[in-house]
């Protein structure tokens, strides 16, 4: 039962002190609107925190864009971080933001939302781990999409005397020793934690369903993202041709490693930012195994014939775009996402955002940034504005083509895929139009 509160109602109620609910309060924080951020750990960070519970961290994580591209707006990182920060530098930067623009003024920690829904009146009702409550006029979730992890069932699962695991439990490559030990799924954290077994454990498998280009992080001595951004501007056709020649030279024929041929051209798919992948895969230190049929006693079969004795499986097979504190039908879905405007604006609701849930070949902060404009003009703006009533108008009319002449691999990780420049001249349009209203 929740505990009644007489605290006044919130302009805005944001859910979640990771990097996109502190972009979000530093730009609240220039408004006179009234706000809260709830964070349900000790202190701000986010998934990068490795101790807070539920985090996805594992030791050997690094950034898979380049310090260079990956601050805050106008807070860069630090000039002695390396090219590709870990995650403990990530989680000081962030937190060193936060100092900076004493933002954790704004935060109530340690007191998470469990359930958020609306009243007869349209506001937000949060009902709090400590149970009391809250209530706001607009919601941001600012939560992320690596807290629920998605899990996968095969045939003969129950059959298996080893160990099933999702990644979002892995923290160190201890945990192999002694093991033989299969990692599902070849994300960027599957490819990483298969390196970690790949010299930690007795033995050493990768299974992949299909065929995926391995991009370097450097060209020469250049972060890959730096490289790209500082070079000539080219056409899309003449800069995937000139990428994908690049890559040839570089990966050459993946499948002399035991991987498929990938079957998508690149920038097609999300960026796997990982050759050292390859070097283990060719000295036999991993083996590339194609998708798992199904599981047997103490072995897993694979859908090309072959079966392997397994101690430990870690399944790096994604997570769930959702949140936790919301009902299950808050959110219209698309292609396994919530079908949201601009990636951040639920088409069925006014006084609802979201931030984090968007999928692109580029660095996040200052993405996040230029979205949160959008979603605190929306926020702040008096509820019968001209403003207000036109981001209403166009979270339900405007659907902008936002891949602009890319074609994404067509799967759930994709659904809310955009081409960032594309992405960076839309939003910048809706920005420029609301924020001109209302004088």
């Amino acid at each position: 039962m929740s505990v009644p509160t007489t605290e006044p109602v919130l302009d805005v109620g944001v859910i979640g002190a990771g990097p996109s609910g502190l972009v979000l309060a530093k730009q609240l924080a220039d408004t006179g609107a009234t706000f809260t951020v709830f964070e349900r750990h000790r202190d701000v960070g986010g998934i990068w925190d490795i101790d807070a519970p539920g985090s996805p961290m594992y030791e050997s994580a690094h950034f898979i864009s380049s310090k260079t591209l990956s601050g805050f707006a106008g807070f860069p990182m630090p000039d002695d971080y390396p090219h590709y920060p870990s995650h403990r530098q990530i989680l000081a930067y962030i937190r060193s933001f936060a100092e900076a623009y004493d933002l954790r003024r704004h935060v109530e920690f340690d007191n998470g939302v469990d359930q958020a829904k609306t009243d007869a009146d349209g506001l937000w009702v949060l009902q709090m781990a400590d149970g009391s409550e809250r209530r706001c006029r607009y919601l941001v979730c600012a939560n992320g999409v690596t807290w629920e992890p998605n899990e996968v069932t095969w045939p003969g699962q129950e059959t298996f005397t080893g160990e099933i695991r999702h990644s979002v439990t892995y923290r160190d490559a201890a945990e192999f020793a002694g093991k033989r030990v299969l990692v599902v799924g070849a994300g960027n954290s599957g490819v990483d934690i298969a390196c970690d077994a790949s010299f930690a454990a007795d033995r050493a498998f990768l299974s992949v369903r299909r065929g995926y280009h391995f991009i370097p992080k450097f060209i020469g001595s250049t972060p890959l993202d730096v490289f790209a951004h500082d070079g000539p501007k080219l056409p899309k056709f003449v800069e995937k041709r000139f990428f994908r020649y690049l890559l040839r030279a570089i990966t050459g024929d993946l499948t002399k490693y035991g991987l498929p041929k990938p079957d998508h051209d690149i920038l097609e798919s999300h960026p796997l930012m990982n050759t050292q992948i390859l070097h283990y895969l060719g000295h036999g230190d991993c083996i590339a195994k194609r998708d798992v049929e199904r599981f047997d006693g103490d072995h897993v079969l694979f859908t090309d014939g072959s079966r392997e004795q397994i101690d430990l499986v870690i399944a790096a097979t994604g997570y769930h775009h959702k949140s936790a504190f919301l009902a299950e039908d808050v959110f219209e879905m698309k292609d396994g996402r919530p079908d949201l405007y601009l990636r951040m604006l639920p088409r069925n609701h006014d006084n609802l955002a979201v931030l984090g849930f968007i999928e692109f070949a580029s660095a996040a902060y200052e993405n996040f940034d230029r979205m949160a404009r959008v979603i605190v003009a929306d926020a702040t703006a008096a509820s019968d504005s001209p403003r207000r009533r036109d981001v209403r108008r166009r979270r339900r009319h405007h659907f902008p083509d936002l891949a602009g002449s890319h074609t994404y691999v067509k799967s759930a990780r994709h659904a809310n895929y955009v081409d960032v420049e594309t992405f960076h001249e839309v939003l910048d349009a809706v920005t420029s139009d609301i924020t001109a209203l209302d004088g």
